[in-house]
């Protein structure tokens, strides 16, 4: 079986991003199922388009996508991507957008399709701060929960796929002001939750 796990880089105020430290820190397999990893872009769209040769070429069973959202105080199992793009802070690119589909013919919303309150229990067994959340957020995560979930449902394919939020890590510059994890426990968590998914 193969587990995509995706991260993004800097944006905005956030020059370290521990989706991407914890891309590094990933075994390469967990259960003897092979873990693949990449980087994506912080921009409508585009982050999608970098996945989606990914997602073909290897055939993942599992796609699990990750990002920051800073000032969270726990992991955040995201319950629902809307069809909406809509944020005043611009993405990498500089693209600004207010109430813009996702896509145009889209559906208003697709569900996670990970088991949400099976990873939830795993992880609070841990006494690692985890939450099931309703927001996304409108911004290019949202945007790239909606791609995937709209790619799987259009082509049929039976894979388990969502998006997880997580905090800011201890280490870096922006935490000491926020609430945050410690990255081995982010790390901890996210392999959690690929044992869940299992």
């Amino acid at each position: 079986m193969k587990i995509l796990i995706t991260g993004f880089g800097g944006f905005l105020l956030n020059n370290e991003n521990p989706t991407i430290e914890v891309l590094k820190l990933l075994p390469k397999r967990i259960y003897g199922h092979q873990i693949i990893v990449a980087e994506l872009p912080v921009v409508y769209d585009e982050c999608f388009d970098v996945l989606l040769p990914l997602i073909e070429k290897y055939k993942p069973e599992i796609i699990i996508n990750l990002g920051l959202a800073g000032g969270r105080k726990a992991i955040s199992l995201e319950r629902v991507a809307l069809n909406i793009n809509d944020s005043k802070s611009p993405d990498n690119n500089g693209n600004i957008f207010l109430d813009k589909p996702v896509i145009l013919t889209g559906e208003n919303a697709y569900f996670s399709t990970l088991p949400l309150k099976k990873i939830m229990k795993r992880i609070q067994i841990k006494k690692i701060p985890v939450e099931i959340s309703n927001t996304a957020g409108l911004y290019v995560c949202n945007n790239l929960m909606y791609h995937v979930l709209h790619y799987l449902s259009q082509n049929n394919l039976d894979v388990k796929a969502g998006f997880v939020h997580v905090p800011f890590m201890d280490e870096q510059e922006a935490a000491k002001n926020n609430n945050s994890l410690k990255l081995a426990t982010i790390l901890e968590g996210v392999i959690d939750i690929v044992k869940a998914c299992l």
